[in-house]
């Protein structure tokens, strides 16, 4: 999970993020999104799919990216579940 928190750290990489809850995209069309240079967003796109953020499938010569939502989903539930709990009673 913490690879996870580093990829949404970052502001650049949650503009990538929705970006692709809009469509799928290639590493180009995300980049021309942006007034950085190809490899910086490369940078990007590797660290999010290292956090299981996003998915990459290659597609002729081009590789299409897109929103993993399970990760997502399992971040949610973590956060839903902590909230909830019962809070500790350190008084036995």
């Amino acid at each position: 999970m913490n690879s996870v928190f580093k990829a949404l750290n970052d502001p650049t990489r949650r503009e990538i993020l929705k970006l692709l809850r809009d469509r799928n995209m290639s590493a180009g069309e995300i980049a021309q999104q942006f007034d950085m240079t190809k490899p910086s967003i490369s940078h990007h796109l590797d660290i999010l799919k290292q956090a299981g953020l996003v998915t990459a499938t290659k597609k002729g010569q081009f590789i299409i990216y897109s929103l993993n939502t399970t990760v997502l989903d399992e971040l949610i539930n973590f956060f839903f579940d902590l909230k909830n709990s019962k809070p500790h009673n350190d008084e036995n």
